[in-house]
């Protein structure tokens, strides 16, 4: 069991590192695509005035004007790619860790498998539903076996089992908050660049205004709207980021609270079969 144990520890731990490399892979590759899209798709020619960049947007041209944003709209186009990214990739991990049906059915009949003393029915369930949340319960219900056949006594058995339990969930679980991390930093810093880049091109349009001598109102209310852009986008990639952190939080917490009920039922199961024996 020590031996399963240290190769399963192993084999995750690799697994952490492999996935970090590729975390952040995915930090720069968003990065670098937004910074491509505001260069050529934002910046094409063909969305400004007499094909100058560096003149007005086209009248009602949305990718000209977010381009007269500045560099930060690259900046701001990449954290709104990175919260896509990683909020498809947690979906994806966490409907693997639930595994094939119903999460809520599963836990329900695995129970009342439990409870009736269905023990082998309880791991077939087990096997047919996989992921990580059915991965720990067979553990703590091959665990519940051996103590039975062992036979231990009510308090030995259930220090054994809630053990097992947690030591399958410090294997199986901790992949769920994996770059949880990183949605957590974007909810913050999407607004944080966003009013960076409103201030910056503030300063840039009120530093225009005073070195052209005559006021212009006109060019003034172009300059803060270009530099507004920057707010909108930040407080967009925010609101998404917070969004799905806080539903995939609800949904591991879900997962977490799934495998505690489970988890009861198999102590009580065995306290309930001790009683029976003796």
């Amino acid at each position: 069991m020590t031996n399963v144990s240290n190769e399963s520890v192993e084999k995750k731990g690799s697994s952490s590192g492999a996935s970090r490399v590729i975390a952040s892979l995915a930090v720069v590759f968003c990065v670098v695509f937004g910074a491509l899209i505001w260069n050529y798709v934002m910046g094409n020619p063909s969305n400004f005035q007499n094909g100058d960049p560096e003149g007005h947007p086209l009248p009602g041209n949305i990718l000209g004007l977010f381009y007269k944003g500045g560099p930060v709209v690259a900046l701001l186009v990449g954290l709104l790619t990175m919260t896509v990214v990683f909020s498809i990739e947690r979906f994806i991990v966490i409907s693997k860790a639930a595994g094939k049906g119903n999460i809520g059915n599963f836990v329900a009949n695995v129970q009342q498998d439990i409870n009736e003393g269905r023990i082998q029915e309880a791991m077939d369930a087990c096997d047919a539903q996989k992921g990580s949340v059915a991965n720990v319960i067979k553990a703590g219900l091959i665990k519940y076996e051996e103590m039975k056949k062992e036979g231990f006594s009510s308090e030995e058995a259930t220090e054994a089992i809630q053990k097992e339990i947690e030591e399958a969930t410090t294997l199986e679980m901790p992949m769920l908050e994996r770059n949880m991390i990183v949605l957590a930093t974007l909810v913050s810093i999407g607004t944080l660049v966003g009013l960076l880049g409103t201030v910056t091109g503030m300063i840039k349009a009120f530093s225009a205004l005073a070195t052209s001598g005559t006021p212009d109102s006109a060019a003034l209310a172009t300059g803060i709207s270009e530099a507004l852009i920057c707010t909108a986008t930040g407080i967009g990639t925010s609101t998404l980021a917070i969004v799905m952190y806080n539903s995939f939080t609800t949904k591991i917490d879900r997962l977490t609270y799934s495998i505690d009920e489970a988890g009861f039922a198999i102590t009580q199961s065995y306290r309930r079969f001790k009683g029976l024996v003796k």
